[in-house]
């Protein structure tokens, strides 16, 4: 399997459930996501982390070979006393894509490579060292897309945002610009705090579309519909899209203009994910 085939790099909506709950995978699942990310970090506390590793793995034959391709796995941090054991719980589960919290080097994610050949990886961007670092680090081996922890950045770097997170824009704008030099896939938003503000995840997950971001991170099911929506392409975006993958496909890969503007792999992947996305609805 060549990790870099995942349709996780096409997803618009990223769904976490505590790996701590396995009552809740299969409904996370059903829930209309695009993709469930089972947490290992965040949402589990340390004396609760063998007993998550435990959960998953004991619910991995229940689910079906579609529903594996949607399924991620974030880790511990690379460095802490749990990321070890979580490598290998991915290497037992030919896991097809991890994501790796506060990933700060390239040496970090091929170090997982190595470990998982078959895995995707996608590298969240949480603190002052990850973003100083985004160009190795979108480079390595094996890494189709990044994330921004949007609250664990603000931490790190001491800031205090407005509702808006206004003083975050240069740090998403840096890594939209990373991903597209690197010629991978967008990136993916970070999380809204509320689950009942709907007018503030409409306009957070509009204003990610709009930078340049492929995705968004969720919370809970209820922002999951929201944050589908507002990904949605327009007919316009749509049609466009579908006219770059026809031009492609009779170029065979080559170069080629389309109303005099060049068609390139990341207008091609660009095209791509925007048919996919439709294709979620």
């Amino acid at each position: 399997m060549n990790p870099l085939n995942t349709p996780l790099g096409f997803c618009s909506n990223f769904l976490f459930v505590p790996g701590t709950r396995p009552d809740r995978f299969a409904k996370a699942l059903d829930s209309g996501a695009s993709s469930v990310i089972l947490d290992l970090e965040d949402a589990v506390a340390a004396e609760d982390k063998e007993t998550a590793r435990n959960s998953i793995q004991a619910a991995w034959p229940s689910f079906t070979a579609e529903q594996k391709k949607r399924l991620i796995i974030r880790s511990n941090s690379p460095g802490s006393q749990f990321y070890s054991a979580d490598l290998m719980l991915a290497q037992k589960l030919d896991l097809a894509c991890l994501l790796i919290p506060k990933s700060e080097s390239a040496d970090e994610m091929n170090g997982a490579a190595l470990v998982l050949p078959n895995t995707a990886l996608i590298p969240m961007i949480e603190t002052a060292v990850g973003l100083d670092r985004l160009s190795e680090i979108t480079n390595a081996n094996q890494v189709i897309r990044l994330a921004i922890g949007n609250l664990d950045l603000q931490a790190d770097l001491g800031m205090v945002c407005d509702p808006q997170e206004t003083e975050l824009q240069t740090a998403r704008f840096q890594i939209i610009l990373a991903s597209r030099v690197a010629q991978i896939a967008p990136p993916i938003d970070g999380v809204t705090p509320t689950t009942d503000d709907v007018a503030r995840i409409q306009d957070d997950a509009k204003r990610a579309k709009r930078m340049g971001f492929g995705g968004k991170l969720c919370i809970h099911p209820k922002q999951v519909g929201i944050v589908k929506a507002a990904f949605m392409p327009s007919e316009e975006e749509l049609a466009w899209a579908q006219r770059v993958i026809e031009a492609d496909k009779t170029s065979k890969g080559g170069a080629v203009k389309l109303d005099g503007r060049m068609i390139d792999r990341p207008v091609v992947l660009l095209a791509q994910r925007t048919v996919a996305i439709a294709g979620e609805h």
